[in-house]
């Protein structure tokens, strides 16, 4: 039986998504070895790229950055299918949720920072229900909800500013240009 070779034509934007791609999963693990004073507060870091790609390559390439992140972190962090796992997906999809809408949102009323907040807080709110809904169906999460938010607040601004100046500096995001 003859092998059949099958060529796929990759681009510049290929390689470069494909780079964003491996620094999401690399501040993923950065982050899992901060140490943190609150379980589950973390800065959200791969967010950035998240926000990034979204904004530059569209909301497709960004989910499919987000997908790879979430699974390639697991699997190298030990702790696909386990609990934080699916509390990360949670907030994944909650976050990735709102981006899906919010990108329809007039750029000259909300940017990057607005977006990542937004963000932020999706992710924390789809985590919290979660928790609620499996983990901690009889103890009351809601004392949890003002330090989530706290954190949302206060990193998802920090991220969303990074994002910014990213999108500013044509040095760094090359031609400026939105897909989203």
């Amino acid at each position: 039986m003859a092998t059949r070779e099958i060529r796929l034509a990759v681009t510049a934007e290929d390689r470069q998504v494909a780079g964003l791609a491996a620094l999401a999963v690399g501040l993923s693990l950065a982050e899992a070895a901060l140490p943190t004073p609150i379980p589950g507060v973390k800065p959200g870091l791969a967010n950035i790229v998240i926000l990034f790609v979204m904004l530059r390559h569209g909301f497709a390439t960004a989910a499919w950055v987000m997908a790879i992140r979430l699974l390639a972190a697991s699997l190298l962090l030990g702790s696909f299918l386990a609990p934080g796992f699916w509390l990360a997906a949670a907030g994944a999809a909650a976050s990735m949720g709102v981006l899906y809408f919010v990108r329809y949102l007039p750029r000259a009323l909300f940017g990057p920072v607005a977006f990542s907040l937004l963000m932020a807080f999706a992710h924390v709110g789809g985590q919290l229900v979660l928790a609620k809904l499996w983990l901690f169906t009889t103890a009351d999460i809601g004392m949890l909800v003002p330090v989530f938010a706290l954190a949302a607040l206060v990193f998802g601004a920090v991220n969303g500013l990074i994002v910014a100046r990213l999108i500013a500096d044509d040095s760094v995001t090359g031609a400026q240009s939105s897909h989203a």
